[in-house]
């Protein structure tokens, strides 16, 4: 079997073969609804794929590093430079007064400093650039910002917690309010309360190819960068305000990216600029490649959270009053977190339709790294608190959360406008719930586990079931726009440009599909080029998971215009109607006449027709009232539900993932094997999040778990050996491209149900406890034990765990139950 079949035959047994046996039926070349290998499959594999950093070096080529900042807040009383500026090799080193235009790479408000002038605001803050002959050489005079005679500060007071920022009334933004109906009375009226408090982490975003840029400067005041990055036109932007330029000076250009998640939507512009001004002062061509540490350092991560909430409920469950206040750690500056906490505001209900709600979101400003995008971009910390609450009150209840969640879950016809005004048109909650819980069994193996645990003294298992509805589109509506370019060659060979960005996600594949699709050509005949600010303007960050949505339909609008142009052609040439020309099997073909497509090609170039196009898309329907947190932000949601089955030591805090069962809907499939990949992905990755991966200041503000080392992301051994992975088969209600959905960011949601089975297995180790679990998140070893600490009496509970860690026998006599590990 080769990769392609392969490929498909995965696909195949996900669910997917209705749109396989309708990619089948246009033909054995049909480049769409297929599970196609990535379009650099290949090149990743065998090493050969070109990153940022391997772009060949220039002669003369001159390597960055930054001296960092030692405090989390502090005045700059001095800096003397000179013993770094004297560092074998260094040639230069740059501040902020050697900025010639605005020394700010904020990507909404002025707030964020490029280098740090007279304050620095947290504890790793770019302060200088060394510009040296080798990396090596520049990192080791960086690193002699450490020293108290090169920079003098004087330290002042410092806020590090978004607990002590919201107690200060310290905000980067205003805070968030959306209300809808009276949530305080109905509250009060309820005939069952809940009041709780939560908190979960922030996470890195650990993209395996780090930040880097690479500046060679041109010809009349020209400069290109070469960035890794998912915002070239805003890389564009930001290094020309910074040096006084018109945009049109700046090229910004990206082949590819090891991986960004929204880590490099924003903060790709600090190293794009430092490297710009570097080679602008220099007239050298200047790389600057962050070290993973002070990659860790300067960054800013997800926005972990606090929460407060508490809701009114009737016997089944259901919600009739809910309030929330969200309090997110922004960081030092805005960045990103005013839409950040809009879409939080706009995911709480996640799944569940809530007549009356009270939501508030807070920006609270920190001395620590600013927080930025993150996939799923604020909706997975909206969603979270909701499903916490959701299981909580099924406790109270003693109900199956399962229950509690479909008696929420929004209605056809009824119940079914959002707390902001949306209305949830194109809803599969019931039959998507109904078809995953038929196949993963979730009934008989709830019985099965609660069994399990009554014979069980150590280790106790859990099972929990989660759903997602998660909105499509950036919720600001003037970034719902792409453009793309389509040339096709006199060989009939064609090349596409778009102003989306490739990290590994399979963007440029699926454009390529799109367009290949559109001339009736096998996939190998269509090349994606580098994107490149120089080809599309003006474009939107690669963000959002609207890549696909956006480019796609670009491409697919600049592929129908050269397409109808070829068809006329055809028509004339052949005989008959354009309207009844065909593209497929690579051939044209009407009123029974027939060429092959590269000699139709070949004709339109003789006949003087234009065989290139421009191709623009603008999503319709989206707008937003940003004063009343009102409007129709999403163009559609996305669907899905996973069950999680996990088993934890009581004794040590240890868990396992036993088994998952995933149904999600990406609408109908552009390439199935691509989608499986990222839902697969999108599940770890969060699974990481919620338990595993944690961040940690110490009391002077210094981020402690900044290396591999010291923070811990999932390994393959973290998979649970049966992942069963499916796409739900359905076609988007919307006409997107192929009528498919975006999976981006939807599966990151998903392993709430991983955090809420380590919950539910917590609960099994004390079930008299009248309240629920108190599990914080990310769900480390640690919190599992402190959760069980507080769910039991201290006298009790300590004594149950000593007589069961006595009674327990070694695992070679055959009598005690395996740790997991």
């Amino acid at each position: 079997m080769n990769r392609t079949d392969a490929f498909v035959e995965r696909a195949a047994s996900a669910g997917t073969e209705p749109a396989d046996r309708q990619a089948a039926a246009r033909g054995s070349d049909a480049a769409i609804g297929v599970g196609l290998p990535h379009e650099s499959a290949e090149l990743h594999v065998s090493g050969e794929a070109a990153y940022t950093d391997d772009i060949a070096e220039l002669h003369g080529t001159l390597h960055a590093a930054l001296g960092l900042s030692r405090h989390a807040h502090a005045r700059i009383v001095s800096m003397d430079l000179d013993a770094v500026r004297h560092a074998p090799g260094v040639l230069a080193v740059l501040t902020a007064d050697d900025i010639p235009g605005e020394n700010n790479c904020g990507p909404v408000l002025h707030d964020d400093p490029i280098l740090a002038a007279d304050e620095v605001l947290y504890l790793g803050q770019p302060v200088f650039a060394v510009i040296a002959e080798s990396h090596e050489l520049a990192r080791r005079a960086a690193a002699l910002a450490k020293s108290d005679d090169v920079v003098r500060y004087e330290p002042l007071e410092a806020i590090l917690t978004p607990a002590e920022a919201k107690a200060a009334k310290q905000f980067v933004l205003p805070p968030l309010h959306l209300t809808r109906g009276d949530p305080a009375a109905k509250i009060a009226a309820a005939p069952h309360k809940i009041r709780g408090t939560f908190e979960v982490g922030g996470q890195e975003q650990f993209y395996l190819e780090g930040q880097v840029a690479y500046a060679v400067p041109k010809e009349m005041d020209g400069m290109l960068v070469y960035s890794s990055t998912q915002h070239p036109s805003e890389m564009q932007q930001v290094v020309a305000h910074m040096l006084g330029w018109p945009a049109h000076n700046v090229v910004c250009e990206c082949r590819r990216m090891g991986g960004g998640f929204g880590g490099k939507e924003s903060q790709s512009a600090l190293f794009a600029c430092v490297a710009a001004l570097a080679a602008r002062v220099l007239r050298r061509p200047v790389k600057l490649r962050a070290d993973r540490d002070d990659d860790f350092m300067i960054t800013g991560k997800r926005h972990d959270a606090i929460y407060e909430y508490e809701a009114g409920f009737d016997d089944s469950g259901r919600i009739l009053g809910a309030r929330v206040e969200i309090a997110l750690r922004a960081g030092y500056s805005a960045d990103l977190s005013g839409a950040v906490a809009t879409r939080a505001v706009c995911h709480f209900d996640n799944a569940y339709y809530l007549s009356d709600v009270d939501i508030v979101a807070l920006c609270c400003k920190t001395n620590t790294q600013s927080n930025t995008a993150f996939r799923g971009f604020g909706g997975p910390q909206g969603a979270l608190v909701m499903e916490v609450m959701l299981d909580s009150i099924a406790r109270q209840l003693n109900r199956d959360p399962l229950d509690v969640r479909v008696a929420n879950y929004y209605g056809i016809g009824e119940r079914d406008t959002t707390p902001y005004g949306q209305q949830v048109e194109d809803n599969i909650l019931a039959p998507l719930t109904d078809d995953l819980l038929g196949w993963s069994d979730y009934r008989a193996r709830r019985q099965a586990i609660a069994a399990f645990n009554a014979k069980s003294p150590v280790l106790k298992r859990g099972l929990a079931f989660t759903p997602v509805k998660f909105g499509i589109s950036f919720n600001v509506p003037f970034l719902n726009q792409a453009g793309a370019l389509v040339h096709v060659y006199k060989d009939g060979s064609v090349l596409v440009n778009h102003g989306g960005t490739e990290m590994g996600q399979g963007l440029n594949t699926k454009v390529a599909q799109v367009v290949a699709n559109e001339f009736g050509l096998p996939l190998a005949r269509v090349r994606v080029s580098a994107t490149d600010t120089s080809k599309i303007a003006n474009t939107s960050a690669t963000a959002a998971s609207t890549g696909s949505d956006l480019n796609g339909k670009a491409a697919e609008d600049a592929a129908r215009t050269i397409r109808a142009r070829l068809a006329e052609l055809a028509a004339r040439q052949l005989g008959g109607h354009a309207d009844d020309v065909r593209f497929a099997n690579g051939e044209v073909t009407v009123n029974g006449g027939a060429m092959p497509f590269e000699q139709l090609v070949g004709a339109a170039y003789l006949a003087r027709v234009q065989l290139w196009s421009d191709g623009f898309y603008a999503t319709p329907k989206v707008h937003w009232d940003a004063k009343t947190l009102t409007g129709h932000p999403f163009y559609y949601f996305a669907y899905g539900a996973a069950v999680s089955e996990v088993v934890i030591d009581t004794l040590t805090g240890e868990w396992k993932l036993l088994r998952v069962d995933v149904l999600h809907d990406a609408g109908q499939s552009i390439n199935p094997a691509i989608d499986l990949g990222q839902v697969e992905g999108g599940f770890i990755q969060g699974m990481g999040w919620l338990t595993s991966e944690e961040l940690w200041w110490n009391r002077e503000g210094r981020l402690m778990t900044h290396a591999p080392s010291t923070y811990k992301i999932p390994a393959v051994s973290d998979t649970p050996a049966a992942f069963n992975v499916r796409l739900y088969q359905n076609q988007n209600a919307e006409p997107t491209v192929f009528r498919s959905k975006a999976v981006g960011e939807p599966p990151l949601l998903l392993p709430f149900s991983v955090f809420l089975a380590i919950r539910d297995a917590i609960a099994a180790a004390a079930p008299a406890a009248p309240t629920a679990p108190p599990l914080r998140a990310p769900a480390t070893p640690e919190a599992i034990l402190d959760a069980l600490d507080a769910l039991n009496s201290p006298g009790t509970f300590h004594a149950d765990r000593a007589s069961a860690l006595s009674s327990a026998q070694p695992a070679s006599q055959g009598t005690a139950e395996p740790a997991p590990r």
